[in-house]
């Protein structure tokens, strides 16, 4: 695996942003970013520090679909940590077999700085090479989104 990492300033508190990007007052804010992954993107269960936490959304046939994790690490406003360990297919959660072994066990961390009001995003996450285009191509216009919605 390797490790992308992506940072965008945005003119609001750590604490706002933090809200926001967790969709922690309101889950359509987390919706609003990860859309542009999936337009269906959610998630369901808790940011809590060792909760499971699944990232979902339908495909084009409808059918449900994303990841099972783990939240590794939460320090409020400061640093999220997510573990993958499996994904979904339809309503069954898969942890094991080959295609999960090419990235398990793979983080996504988001890290919040504020400084004079303005906090710097840092996205750091493994991956595998077949994703390497899609998410550098990908995660820079969540980010933009991220920051239009926290600035609101």
């Amino acid at each position: 695996m390797q490790k992308l990492q992506f940072k965008k300033e945005i003119n609001a508190s750590a604490q706002k942003v933090y809200e926001t990007m967790l969709g922690l007052k309101d889950k359509a804010t987390y919706q609003y970013w990860t859309a542009t992954f999936n337009p269906t993107s959610t998630y369901e269960g808790s940011w809590d520090k060792g909760s499971k936490i699944l990232f979902v959304g339908t495909d084009e046939n409808g059918k449900k679909g994303g990841m099972v994790s783990e939240i590794a690490e939460h320090q409020p406003a400061q640093f999220v940590s997510i573990r993958h360990y499996g994904f979904l297919d339809g309503d069954t959660e898969i942890t094991s077999g080959e295609l999960v072994e090419k990235w398990a066990g793979g983080h996504e961390n988001y890290r919040f700085e504020e400084q004079n009001g303005i906090t710097t995003v840092t996205v750091e996450m493994d991956v595998i090479a077949e994703y390497l285009d899609y998410f550098n191509n990908t995660y820079p216009k969540a980010m933009d989104k991220l920051k239009e919605i926290s600035e609101q």
